[in-house]
């Protein structure tokens, strides 16, 4: 009995299996005494009092495969279920999506014309801002040339003439000045203050 323990180097588990065996083996157990009892009797000498399980009949194998398809089609409407449920969620998740990315689209677009606005609108003061400056530049160009012809054309063109008349109490003045293509004439008597 001693050599069936096994060796030391056994695990735990085995040494329980060896001994669970050796036990099952012994003549008192009764566990063998049921496996080796049978019928004392001549005719029942081949029967054992635990037969083997007895091959299954039509029906049970009819209502085997009744109750296979019926768990084949409760899984396949579960599956079916979960995979439409699976479906409504994707599309509800694809519309949101879908919504999410059209407000972003629609954001960038009014910033990007925003500013596309504000650089019109500067780019037009900037130019309107250049050519006033220039218009002024010109004007003022313009007026300093218009004085400068004027001087010149009452200096080269321009001349006086005139005559007067001088008697005891006023002064008779004709004066006639000639600028460029106009002419002014200029009349006047002066009385002269009487003294006592």
């Amino acid at each position: 009995m001693h050599s069936s323990l096994g060796n030391k180097s056994d695990t735990p588990s085995q040494k329980r299996k060896k001994e669970r065996k050796n036990f099952l083996a012994l003549p008192h157990s009764p566990l063998h005494a049921h496996s080796q009892a049978t019928v004392s009797s001549p005719f029942w000498q081949n029967i054992s009092l635990f037969p083997g399980p007895k091959p299954p009949g039509d029906i049970e194998l009819a209502s085997t495969k009744i109750q296979a398809w019926w768990r084949g089609t409760l899984v396949r409407r579960t599956l079916l279920h979960a995979a439409l449920r699976a479906l409504i969620i994707q599309c509800w998740w694809r519309q949101v999506l879908a919504r999410l990315q059209a407000k972003r689209r629609r954001a960038a677009l009014e910033l990007c014309a925003g500013q596309l606005w504000a650089a019109v609108r500067l780019q037009s003061w900037v130019r309107m801002w250049r050519v006033r400056r220039r218009y002024c530049r010109l004007l003022n160009a313009v007026r300093i040339i218009q004085v400068y012809w004027r001087w010149r054309s009452c200096h080269t063109r321009g001349f006086f003439h005139g005559s007067y008349e001088l008697t005891t109490s006023q002064l008779s003045l004709e004066l006639d000045i000639f600028l460029g293509s106009q002419i002014c004439r200029i009349t006047d008597c002066i009385p002269f203050p009487i003294k006592n």
